[in-house]
């Protein structure tokens, strides 16, 4: 009685979200896409009104090069500009602040996050820390806690994955408690989203893989939720049709340049589903395992994705087996249930074909019914998951990512 109680409430909350949020004016970023676009970057940083840049990345896409075209094309327009490379895989709190004094310190006015999403939140929560100089990252936590709009921030994602660039959060990592937790907010948004496939050719398999799942993940999650909208369901069809066309492709073949180019549009239209219909028990795991053992978050995601969808079949029947239509690897006229299995059986047939492994071997047993407290207080009651899991039925699920 009180689970069905507390469920009721969560599923009103959800229900009242799913009729206000289409009504929200999420921003949309200004979208360059395509080969060589990254060039044409400094003209549009400049067309903005932005002075000094901070270019925020990280030490591996310096040390192979990855930025010199960009960093070429500032100085060609006379754009100044300082480096801010020390982005950790998962940025925490003091690494955040540090790329804020180089900020403040070089008098910016702008930023370019360039690089995946770890480098892509830096940027944004240090945009939000230097126009909220009294609010501190941990006061940021949740959502709608920024009150002062950032300065211009231009994302050039170097993966197809996070969809950080089109976004309203970024995730932040307190290294004191070992915990992820997201910052929400529309000023969050990036202004400006370059798509540039060329970035991307260099990319190794394991991480053209691990980051395209991250993008069905957006997708599927925000599809199967009860708070899609005629706009998320349509880009979520599209990214997961992409992704399914593309990424085992580009994966075996990473110098396809088309290819490159539609993943680098599925990861933007999931992260333009997800950022408006929410996410699920996917992520509400997989922050913990980046939080607690440093997994990346891509492959976090890959690994958890069919756990999820197996355990929400039932309830999500109806709408996987839509997607699996929309998707191009079912038709109408087949029931609901075997489109449904057949769309679980196509994402864990792309991770065996690619690689990724079924069990996460950081986990430890002992862990477990702290990161399931944790997933499900991230999750409830914001996430409008299709099957609401207790704490005990969380357990038992993460139990089965042991190695």
């Amino acid at each position: 009685m009180i689970r069905k109680i507390i469920n009721g409430a969560f599923r009103t909350l959800h229900y009242s979200n799913g009729l206000v949020f289409p009504l929200l004016n999420v921003p949309v970023p200004e979208l360059l896409s395509g080969k060589g676009k990254v060039k044409e970057l400094p003209k549009v940083v400049k067309s903005h009104g932005v002075s000094k840049v901070l270019v925020v990345t990280d030490k591996g896409i310096m040390n192979i090069g990855l930025a010199k075209g960009l960093l070429d094309a500032l100085e060609a327009e006379k754009m100044n500009y300082v480096v801010f490379d020390e982005v950790q895989p998962n940025p925490t709190i003091p690494n955040i602040e540090a790329g804020l004094a180089i900020y403040k310190n070089n008098k910016c006015d702008g930023i370019i996050a360039f690089g995946g999403g770890s480098p892509m939140d830096c940027a944004k929560i240090i945009g939000a820390r230097a126009k909220n100089p009294k609010q501190s990252i941990l006061k940021m936590r949740g959502m709608f806690r920024i009150w002062r709009k950032l300065p211009p921030i231009f994302a050039v994602p170097t993966t197809a994955g996070t969809g950080s660039e089109t976004t309203v959060a970024a995730i932040v990592t307190n290294p004191e408690t070992h915990e992820k937790f997201a910052v929400i907010s529309f000023k969050l948004v990036p202004l400006v989203a370059v798509l540039d496939p060329e970035l991307m050719i260099g990319l190794p398999p394991h991480i053209t893989s691990t980051t395209g799942m991250d993008a069905l993940t957006h997708a599927v999650e925000a599809y199967i939720g009860l708070n899609g909208s005629t706009f998320t369901n349509e880009n979520a069809e599209k990214a997961t049709k992409m992704i399914f066309e593309d990424l085992e492709g580009v994966y075996k073949d990473g110098s396809n340049i088309k290819k490159r180019n539609n993943l680098a549009l599925a990861s933007f239209y999931a992260g333009s589903a997800f950022t408006r219909a929410q996410v699920g028990y996917v992520h509400a795991i997989a922050h913990n395992m980046g939080g607690m053992y440093g997994v990346p978050h891509g492959l976090a995601n890959a690994i958890i994705l069919p756990y999820i969808l197996e355990i929400s079949r039932k309830d999500a029947e109806k709408k996987l087996a839509k997607l699996a239509i929309a998707s191009g690897i079912g038709k109408e006229g087949e029931s609901t249930e075997q489109l449904s299995n057949r769309f679980i059986e196509k994402v864990k047939s792309m991770n065996k074909n690619m690689g990724i492994p079924t069990k996460i071997k950081e986990l430890k047993e002992k862990d477990i019914p702290l990161i399931a407290q944790r997933a499900r207080a991230e999750a409830h009651p914001m996430y409008p998951v299709p099957t609401l899991l207790n704490q005990k039925e969380l357990e038992s699920l993460i139990k089965k990512l042991l190695p």
